[in-house]
């Protein structure tokens, strides 16, 4: 039985965080791999800066050099509209069904679950295991104990709490921003993906 974990984000651009955040989840939770999952730019509660397409041809140049990493297309392949992270752990629970899943988020993603935000929230936290990374000023297990979603679907393994040196907060954001205004990133992001942004123009001149 393999341990795989379910990273899902936009990778607007993905960053060097990104990387050393999955690196260091499969490490600290014997992970034996991570699917990368770009969101879909249909998805009407995100705005995203740059197509389907070079988000995807960026995550795998960054993930290329690591045999734990896999990327995965499913989220854009669906309608924006009848997707959610239920949706999605079903499908991959059905592809992997002799392993162990988990799905990678954030605290603050953990606080909107726990408030209903999230399709299916109840489901989702009861039939699913998760590992959420610290977030600066959320004390997750707080956040678990304030939600009955969450706290009442805890059966002890169901969250596995990230906490010391995982709160980074360098940004896909800050990382658009330089670029639409001429600053240099360079170094917050792998080198073959910043020659991609740069080959392709991408984010230059945008309002982010």
């Amino acid at each position: 039985m393999a341990r795989i974990g379910i990273y899902g984000s936009s990778f607007d651009p993905i960053t060097n965080v990104h990387l050393w955040t999955a690196s260091t989840i499969a490490h600290r939770c014997k992970l034996d791999k991570v699917i990368f999952l770009p969101c879909s730019n249909k998805r009407k509660d995100k705005r995203l800066y740059s197509s389907d397409i070079h988000r995807w041809e960026m995550v795998q140049i960054a993930i290329k050099e690591n045999p734990k990493f896999i990327a995965d297309d499913y989220e854009m392949k669906q309608d924006a509209w009848k997707i959610t992270t239920y949706e999605t752990m079903k499908h991959f629970k059905e592809v992997y069904p002799d392993d162990e899943l988990f799905f990678i988020m954030g605290a603050d993603l953990l606080i909107d679950i726990g408030e209903g935000k999230w399709g299916n929230a109840d489901s989702l936290i009861r039939e699913n295991k998760f590992i959420v990374m610290a977030r600066n000023g959320i004390d997750m297990l707080a956040a678990i104990s304030r939600s009955p979603i969450l706290r009442n679907n805890d059966d002890g393994q169901t969250f596995h709490l990230i906490d010391k040196g995982l709160s980074m907060e360098i940004s896909s954001t800050y990382i658009r921003e330089e670029f639409s205004l001429g600053g240099e990133p360079r170094y917050l992001l792998p080198d073959a993906c910043y020659a991609y942004i740069k080959e392709n123009n991408l984010y230059t001149g945008m309002l982010i």
